[in-house]
């Protein structure tokens, strides 16, 4: 066994540098620890995962959730609505809700529509 001096900071040498007493090997000597001269770490942004997605559109729906249920109770008056002939009663937040609902069905539809009229003219330009 040898007993030269390892600046490995493991005690252990490195295959194929030799063991010469006084002879710095570069790269092998002792490790520097001025704050003056070292940068700190460089860190990865990291980028966001479907899962993280999820969970930040999951708040989201929580939050509109509850300004959702702060408007139907503070909008629960009784008004009539007449569509197609007929008529009913509802609470006025709830009235405002299904229009809502209402549009976005529309809103979808027209969407979707477009998506596949576009679907379509890809698959001909392929052709």
């Amino acid at each position: 066994m040898s007993h030269a001096r390892s600046d490995n900071p493991t005690g252990a040498t490195s295959p194929g540098t030799p063991e010469v007493p006084g002879v710095e090997v570069p790269g092998t000597g002792p490790l520097t620890t001025d704050p003056t001269t070292t940068s700190p770490p460089t860190t990865k942004k990291r980028r966001p995962t479907r899962v993280s997605g999820a969970w930040a559109a999951a708040i989201v729906a929580i939050v509109l959730l509850a300004f959702l249920l702060v408007f139907i109770l503070q909008n629960l008056d009784s008004v009539t609505v007449h569509f197609l002939g007929m008529a009913g009663n509802l609470p006025l937040g709830i009235a405002m809700l299904l229009a809502a609902l209402g549009g976005m069905v529309v809103i979808a539809l027209v969407g979707g529509a477009r998506i596949m009229q576009l679907r379509k003219q890809t698959k001909r330009q392929r052709r």
